[in-house]
């Protein structure tokens, strides 16, 4: 696969590749982690919808997100390189701080 840029002038999401095409990024389980990262974030209501700007909370959906992230980190137990493993950890306890202190908000 070729080489990928991320300071591009693309839309977001895409990096130019070698060609100087906007693409979506190479899939890895960085970007994988990334992108449920995103999304429980969303769904706490932190990042805004990018085309209505509107931000909405939605718990059932943002721990569902979550308890993905945790069935990954116990199924790739032992089985991920140390960058993986710290960023999944991470993701996962940050993810977790911050539902129970929206949820506890929102009572």
């Amino acid at each position: 696969m070729s080489e990928q840029k991320t300071d591009c002038g693309c839309p977001e999401g895409r990096v130019k590749n070698d060609e100087g095409k906007c693409v979506m990024p190479a899939v890895s389980f960085i970007t994988f982690i990334l992108s449920l990262n995103t999304t429980a974030l969303f769904h706490l209501g932190e990042l805004a919808h990018p085309e209505t700007g509107k931000k909405i909370l939605d718990l059932e959906l943002a721990k569902h997100t979550i308890d993905t992230l945790a069935m990954l980190a116990e199924k790739t137990d032992g089985n991920l390189d140390e960058q993986e493993n710290e960023l999944l950890t991470k993701v996962l306890y940050e993810l977790k701080m911050r539902f129970i202190k929206v949820s506890e908000a929102a009572l």
